[in-house]
C-alpha cells in the first residue's frame, strides 16, 4: 500500500479512535460511519441524518469474525449458516440474532442488528486497519438523496464530519439488499 493511501486510512482511523464521524465511499453511495461502540458518536450520526433512533443503523465489516460481538453466532441454526455466509462479502445487509448486550442505539426497536461484510476496497479496508466494524448509513439527509461522490459529501456534511475517506463509489445503482436469511424475508431489495 502507498504511504498516501496508507496515511488516508491512518487519518481516517484516528478520527474513528476519536470518537469521530468519517464519510467514506461504499457499494452504491458514501456512507457515514463511526465506532458503533461509542454511543455519542453515533448518537451524532443520527442527528447529523434526522434519523430516528428506532431504525437502528447498519454495521458494514471486513469479515464475518468482526461482528462477532454483536451477532448471536449460537442462534444460526447449522443448517442456515451457509445461507448466511453465502451472501459475503458483497452488497447484501443481513438481519441477524443480536447479543443482548448490543445497545439499542445499533438495533432501534428490533430484536435483529443490520450487518454487512462489504466487498467494496476502501470499506473494507477502513474496518480492516479499524480493527472492529463500523456504523454505515448513507450520507444524506433522511428522506434526501445519498451523496454519490467526495464533492456532494463535502458539500453536506464538510463542517459535520471529522473525515472524508477520498475514493470512488461501486458500481452498485442502488443501496445494499436488507434480508432476515433465516426468515427469508426481504426488507429492501
Amino acid at each position: 500500500m502507498s504511504e498516501t493511501k496508507q496515511s488516508i486510512y491512518t487519518g481516517a482511523v484516528d478520527a474513528l479512535t476519536q470518537g469521530g464521524v468519517v464519510a467514506y465511499p461504499t457499494e452504491s453511495c458514501f456512507g457515514l460511519g463511526c465506532d458503533p461502540d461509542n454511543f455519542p458518536a453515533v448518537e451524532k450520526i443520527l442527528q447529523l441524518k434526522q434519523r430516528p433512533k428506532e431504525k437502528g443503523v447498519i454495521l458494514i465489516a471486513s469479515d464475518y469474525s468482526q461482528l462477532m460481538r454483536y451477532v448471536d453466532d449460537s442462534k444460526i441454526p447449522q443448517d442456515k449458516r451457509y445461507q448466511v455466509l453465502s451472501h459475503w462479502p458483497g452488497p447484501y445487509t443481513l438481519l441477524l440474532p443480536t447479543l443482548n448486550s448490543v445497545s439499542s442505539l445499533l438495533t432501534g426497536q428490533f430484536s435483529t442488528i443490520a450487518v454487512r461484510v462489504t466487498n467494496h476496497p476502501i470499506a473494507r479496508e477502513l474496518c480492516r486497519q479499524f480493527g472492529k466494524p463500523i456504523v454505515s448509513t448513507s450520507a444524506n439527509l433522511s428522506g434526501q438523496p445519498s451523496a454519490k461522490s467526495f464533492s456532494e459529501v463535502e458539500q453536506i456534511f464538510s463542517d459535520k464530519v471529522d473525515f472524508i475517506v477520498p475514493g470512488q463509489i461501486g458500481q452498485s445503482d442502488k443501496p445494499s439488499t436488507i434480508i432476515n436469511p433465516l426468515t427469508q424475508e426481504v426488507f429492501r431489495s
